[in-house]
């Protein structure tokens, strides 16, 4: 791992996003709570903070960070039957948390997928992509 120990401890904050498409009749299915597996937002939601809080036992060489934030939202597309999932993690630390948050959202996505498949095996998972990051010696990032 980098050694960060000289690094000022700084309000670190990160934004990511994963979109997953699918057909109509499953996306329909999935608004009206039709998943036989649950609650399929709540469970994604779930899911990706549980996934933001295990980031350093799945990325090799991350940094275990105690995170004081973990938000997942939702914003559902009934013209395309998409649903992206938005991750928002904070820290107070040493180095950023674009990597919790890019695992979240991409959970969230997998764990939508995962709920879904039943009805669709052709869903689509794309677009992970990290929106913004503040904080630390390199400040502020948005995506343009």
């Amino acid at each position: 791992m980098v050694d960060i120990s000289q690094k000022k401890i700084t309000e670190r904050v990160a934004i990511a996003s994963s979109t997953i498409q699918m057909g109509a009749k499953a996306f329909k299915s999935l608004l009206d709570g039709g998943s036989p597996k649950g609650d399929v937002l709540e469970i994604a939601k779930v899911a990706g903070i549980m996934a933001a809080k295990s980031t350093p036992g799945i990325i090799p060489l991350c940094h275990p960070l105690a995170l004081s934030k973990v938000r997942i939202t939702f914003e559902t597309d009934k013209k395309s039957s998409a649903i992206t999932s938005t991750a928002e993690v904070k820290c107070l630390g040493r180095t950023g948390v674009e990597m919790e948050a890019l695992c979240a959202a991409s959970t969230a996505s997998l764990t939508i997928y995962d709920m879904m498949k039943w009805a669709d095996r052709e869903m689509v998972i794309s677009e992970t992509k990290l929106l913004q990051k503040a904080g630390g010696k390199s400040g502020l990032y948005k995506r343009k």
